[in-house]
């Protein structure tokens, strides 16, 4: 994999944000962390962002509520959902509005690699891209 590639992750759990964080360099990847929305929204890099990972509950902005910021702001960055507590009604939104997949927690190394794939694969063949400053 290639370290070209800029993914993102936005838990509030230090633990799971960590763990994401190693996984994700030990394939290469490089790998921004941020303990909620209002962080990376501040973030100096989000047009250069090629898979969003997100949690769905965070204090402050929930993770469904950041993807339709992004969204309202012309930002087409491919989002995993992750979460604790799986709720059909935020699947089916978040799938709904785009989003890449959404893994219900704990979840295996493979399954989101699978999911990165997913994202990379779109910011490839159909040009995933933020347009725009937040």
């Amino acid at each position: 994999m290639s370290s070209a590639r800029l993914l993102s992750v936005v838990d509030d759990d230090d633990s799971v944000r960590t763990a994401m964080g190693r996984f994700i360099q030990s394939l290469d990847f490089a790998v921004e962390l941020f303990g909620s929305a209002e962080a990376f929204l501040e973030s100096s890099g989000l047009q250069e962002i090629s898979c969003l990972i997100l949690d769905v509950r965070l204090p402050g902005m929930s993770g469904l509520q950041l993807q339709d910021h992004l969204a309202e702001h012309g930002f087409r960055i491919p989002i995993i959902f992750i979460t604790a507590c799986p709720d059909e009604r935020a699947r089916t939104r978040a799938l709904n509005a785009g989003a890449v997949d959404f893994l219900p927690k704990p979840f295996t190394d493979e399954a989101l690699l699978s999911g990165i794939r997913s994202a990379l694969k779109l910011c490839h063949e159909e040009g995933y891209r933020a347009k725009s400053v937040v």
